[in-house]
């Protein structure tokens, strides 16, 4: 019975067919062909006696043709249609006499018997085109409007792609996909929360998870071995390019694992998906491990883009000393050199300068200084430096004639790295060195286990509170615990950090030490985190992890500059859907029966 009635749904589809073809899919061979279309109106054209439609769906375009000779009604009625329109048509595939070499379908036309308007529509508040005239608000206002345009849309067919082949990659090893709850316990580390108040315990908050962590390693207590999961997660932060306050993570953990287990095995997904989605084969050659306290040496960042050189060169030992004060009196005094770009203008210098000068970067000053055709070194400080110190200078950075050196000073040296960071960043664009079809790949490893935070006056977990210190370092846990490193990893793609993880604490004891360290009492340690505790005394195995970016894969081989344009229905910069005009006021019956009191500023 099931079977029969099935097959009679078909039947029924089938009778009432809206369309034989889709918009993308006929060809010169289909010439001669009665085929049925359905779309939507994309343009008209009207050319003496000829009308021109194209149609649309989300697999490309077909020319419609409508003559007034043939059929004057059925013409006329074409010449009613608006942008937008939804339409079926039905017609002969004809071969186009003026061929469109930009359309897969561009060697053919429909030559129109019947016309039937499906709706109606408005004019759009912006053009459907791929180039539309609609700012960044209008578009996320009417985001189903937008998502019709082939830019966005192929966006989106690129990100369905993506997780076909993540978890084609991932069932191949092994791993089992498994889903985690949405509304769990709030934790005090990272990020802020997101609260949801729940009506059946009043007072009572659940959060929405920031990550699956801690449910992941109970899956490993488990015994599941290797997990994944396409995850959402949610953050209460503020938003820039590369964050939302709901994103997506690939989320993997595996036990009986070491770091190099892990990164092997990611790695070769970043391979995988570069060859499968991009047709980049990235060799075998294994991807640079770049320890923390290098990357940020020498790039002043924990995500060092490597497409580009611009190493930084410390320039103490040979600035120092001179009688300019700015150098001698600073705790940091380094620089990068720029090949070819002594040709920089003054106003471009000047720019560069007031760009690092701004209050999110935060930097005094810029000295500069040339490499001229004959190797002599001009700067800005001439009056201060001798040719020999210059030339001193210049040997630091391999400076060539041509080259152009930048140096960036102060008192905090971690705090004028990164300004000389932002520096490198923006010369690199002023010069096209960031190829959005180039890719450059790297792990940085050995981070700090912990950083120290002003606002909470106390050490704080720089990744999470379970990630595993390295081993070596372990004894540092009771005499120097700022000096520990951890068994953590993230992985590094043109500059942005596209994944990361660790290896977790599976020992109850090291982890009620780590909450030690991190000023919990063991009282709300165990409020906060027994769950864990307690299953890890249950046999807990060594086990580690991964989650990737989702949305930040996507927008860098899709060449973006935001994640949005990868998400269905983003949020505004101000965490705003203004399409739902979300966040919004609730009922004071909904506040009520939540027990909730809203307290006005």
């Amino acid at each position: 019975m099931p079977y029969l009635v099935y097959f009679c749904t078909e039947i029924l589809i089938n009778n009432n067919m809206y369309r034989t073809h889709t918009c993308g899919e006929l060809r010169i061979s289909d010439v001669n062909k009665q085929v049925t279309l359905a779309g939507w109106v994309q343009r008209t054209r009207k050319m003496g006696g000829m009308t021109f439609v194209d149609l649309r769906d989300r697999y490309g375009i077909t020319q419609l043709v409508f003559n007034e000779e043939v059929d004057a009604a059925l013409c006329e009625e074409a010449n009613k249609l608006g942008r937008e329109y939804v339409i079926q048509i039905t017609g002969s595939v004809n071969e186009r006499f003026n061929k469109n070499k930009n359309l897969p379908t561009g060697d053919i036309e429909i030559i129109v018997s019947t016309l039937n308007v499906l709706n109606a529509a408005m004019t759009p508040p912006f053009t459907i085109e791929d180039n539309t005239d609609g700012g960044d608000d209008i578009r996320m206002k009417y985001r189903y409007l937008d998502l019709r345009r082939t830019t966005v849309r192929k966006n989106l067919e690129l990100r369905h792609k993506m997780t076909i082949e993540v978890r084609n990659y991932l069932d191949d090893h092994g791993f089992i996909e498994v889903e985690t709850p949405i509304l769990i316990g709030s934790t005090p580390e990272g990020a802020r929360d997101f609260v949801v108040p729940s009506r059946m315990n009043p007072g009572q908050f659940y959060a929405l998870p920031q990550s699956p962590q801690t449910l992941k390693q109970l899956l490993m207590v488990a015994g599941f071995d290797r997990y994944f999961q396409i995850a959402k997660c949610f953050r209460d932060e503020d938003l820039r390019a590369d964050r939302q306050p709901e994103f997506t993570q690939i989320d993997c953990e595996m036990s009986f694992v070491s770091q190099n287990d892990v990164i092997e095995l990611f790695e070769g997904m970043a391979k995988h998906l570069f060859k499968a989605l991009r047709g980049v084969d990235l060799g075998e050659t294994p991807f640079q491990r770049m320890p923390w306290s290098e990357a940020m040496k020498y790039y002043g960042s924990d995500k060092p883009d490597l497409r580009f050189g611009m190493k930084f060169v410390e320039l103490m030992d040979i600035m120092k000393g001179h009688g300019f004060s700015v150098f001698d009196n600073a705790a940091y005094v380094g620089g990068i050199c720029a090949e070819g770009a002594a040709s920089f203008t003054r106003k471009q210098i000047d720019a560069l300068t007031e760009y690092v000068k701004r209050p999110q970067i935060g930097a005094k000053g810029m000295v500069y200084a040339r490499v001229d055709a004959d190797g002599n070194v001009k700067s800005s400080v001439d009056k201060f430096y001798s040719q020999e110190v210059l030339q001193q200078m210049k040997e630091a950075f391999g400076a060539k004639p041509g080259d152009l050196i930048l140096i960036l000073s102060g008192e905090d040296v971690m705090k004028t790295r990164k300004q000389l960071c932002e520096l490198r960043l923006k010369v690199a664009d002023d010069l096209g060195l960031r190829d959005k079809n180039k890719f450059a790949l790297l792990w940085v490893v050995d981070f700090p286990m912990f950083e120290w935070s002003d606002e909470e006056n106390r050490l704080m977990a720089m990744h999470h509170p379970f990630t595993h210190p390295k081993d070596e370092d372990i004894p540092l846990l009771d005499t120097k615990p700022e000096d520990v490193r951890a068994d953590a990893y993230d992985m590094v793609c043109n500059g942005i950090e596209v994944g990361g993880g660790s290896i977790r604490i599976h020992d109850p004891k090291l982890q009620a030490k780590m909450f030690e360290i991190l000023g919990f009492t063991p009282e709300r340690a165990q409020e906060q985190f027994g769950f864990l505790m307690n299953a890890f005394k249950f046999g807990a195995p060594p086990h580690g992890g991964l989650a990737y970016g989702l949305d930040r894969w996507v927008s860098i081989f899709a060449g973006l500059d935001s994640i949005r344009d990868c998400i269905a229905f983003p949020k505004n910069n101000n965490g705003r859907d203004v399409m739902l005009d979300a966040p919004s006021a609730i009922e004071q019956k909904q506040l009520d029966e939540l027990k909730l009191n809203i307290i006005e500023d």
